[in-house]
């Protein structure tokens, strides 16, 4: 693991890749073990103990964001990523099958074929207990309002918001009320 990963937020394109025991099956866009890799059933951070790691879902179409965000979430987060997607129409199809469950979704806005308000618009009817979120370099203040129209419960801008990406999983794993809550517009 690199030594700057707490402190330069790897999830940036310019160059940390960690997979910390996962590897990723493209075809399936489902995340696999790695043969003899320790499954932890709990998470640390700090003096907090989390017998439960968000079961989260990644909608991001750069590879290497999503591959280094991957690393940081389930890191520095009560997070377990259970699948991801480059396009609207593969996140949809996923989150909209039965057998597919998930906490957490991530959501970029802009994909490699769609959109992720496509994606909040299909997803926002399923699945109620489920938290939307959008982690996007596209984050202005019409964008933002826009997504919580659509379901988000909140919005968090790639560049400025990471710490409070993170902060928001913590408290989501906790179940503290108002954490799931959708429309905070997290400015």
């Amino acid at each position: 693991m690199s030594d700057t990963h707490c402190s330069q937020h790897p999830w940036r394109e310019e160059g940390f890749a960690c997979t910390l025991g996962r590897q990723i099956d493209p075809a399936a866009r489902q995340i696999e073990p790695k043969l003899g890799a320790a499954t932890q059933p709990s998470w640390r951070q700090g003096n907090r103990l989390f017998m439960h790691r968000l079961k989260t879902y990644l909608v991001e179409d750069s590879p290497v964001i999503r591959e280094n965000l991957i690393a940081t979430l389930e890191e520095l987060a009560p997070v377990e990523v259970v699948g991801t997607a480059e396009s609207e129409s593969v996140a949809v199809q996923w989150l909209q099958q039965a057998g597919n469950l998930c906490e957490l979704v991530i959501i970029d806005i802009f994909l490699k074929g769609g959109s992720g308000l496509g994606v909040l618009r299909a997803a926002s009817g399923h699945q109620p207990r489920r938290a939307l979120v959008v982690l996007s370099n596209y984050a202005t203040a019409d964008m933002r309002r826009k997504c919580i129209e659509l379901g988000a419960h909140r919005v968090f801008d790639k560049s400025n918001d990471i710490d409070a990406l993170l902060s928001y999983c913590a408290h989501l794993a906790t179940g503290e009320a108002g954490f799931a809550a959708p429309g905070a517009l997290n400015a």
